[in-house]
């Protein structure tokens, strides 16, 4: 599969994160529509298949196509660029500042937001028929999952925010290493089974995406479900992005960037 060794990988990461800072706000924001486009369409698509097969398992294993798409096209998920853009920070490379970086994460959000709400917009005409009926049974299980993930943390109080806080950390450690994965190959083939296989287990597991979420909320609102917008902002979009930041920045950013581009010397035999 071509596979580039870690000091290889680690500095394309930080060469990644310098590109995007630098990129104009125009390409920013289409990139990151399109991103958050294309992984809510992924999203329907793993909910679809565990509703007609009955087996959660096989979406879980399926819903990395729509992952694996949107960067081999060169589009931008929030959770991606919250690792590689610190790192050009770090590094100290010509023009990167604070400043620089938290306005490319806003805009990032914004376009990943717009184009999750597309789908979920152009989905819930599906799921309704142009909402001229009662929802689908998928339509209706999105309503399910994003009034649980909401009032369902919100009933454990103080206890449910550290869940899904936690389950915002665990989630883009994973999906961080699928953002890697797609630079430790230089085959489309080396690239997808390294993206597949982390983005595979943060789905199966249930953690907690903010760009899927960007697309399950609204569209389960439009479904019906029983929970409201400042529910799904505070139980779970607020404490999710901070979570995916921390997770993604400090359990795979800084980990691969300071053992394999600022490697410690070496100990005297």
């Amino acid at each position: 599969m071509s596979y580039l060794l870690p000091a290889e990988f680690a500095t394309k990461m930080v060469d990644a994160g310098e590109a995007k800072l630098h990129m104009s706000t125009r390409d920013a924001l289409i990139r990151a529509f399109m991103a958050g486009a294309i992984l809510a369409i992924a999203a329907v698509f793993a909910v679809t298949v565990a509703v007609q097969t009955g087996y959660p398992i096989i979406g879980a294993i399926l819903f990395p196509v729509g992952f694996s798409i949107l960067y081999l096209m060169g589009f931008d998920l929030l959770t991606g660029v919250f690792v590689l853009t610190p790192l050009a920070w770090l590094d100290k490379r010509p023009g990167v500042t604070i400043n620089r970086i938290l306005k490319h994460w806003g805009i990032v959000f914004i376009g990943n937001f717009a184009g999750a709400l597309t789908v979920a917009f152009l989905m819930a005409i599906v799921f309704t028929y142009g909402f001229s009926t009662e929802p689908s049974d998928v339509g209706r299980v999105i309503g399910e999952v994003g009034e649980g993930r909401t009032v369902g943390y919100k009933e454990y109080g103080a206890g449910g925010m550290a869940t899904i806080f936690i389950r915002g950390v665990l989630c883009n450690w994973m999906v961080s290493l699928g953002v890697v994965g797609a630079m430790i190959s230089t085959t489309v083939s080396g690239k997808v089974i390294a993206m597949w296989m982390p983005i595979m287990l943060f789905f199966g597991m249930g953690f907690e995406h903010s760009v899927v979420n960007m697309f399950l909320f609204p569209s389960g609102l439009m479904m019906g479900g029983n929970f409201s917008i400042m529910d799904y902002l505070i139980w779970n979009e607020i404490p999710v992005v901070l979570g995916n930041l921390i997770g993604g920045l400090a359990l795979t950013g800084l980990t691969l960037y300071t053992t394999h581009v600022r490697t410690a010397p070496q100990k005297a035999l």
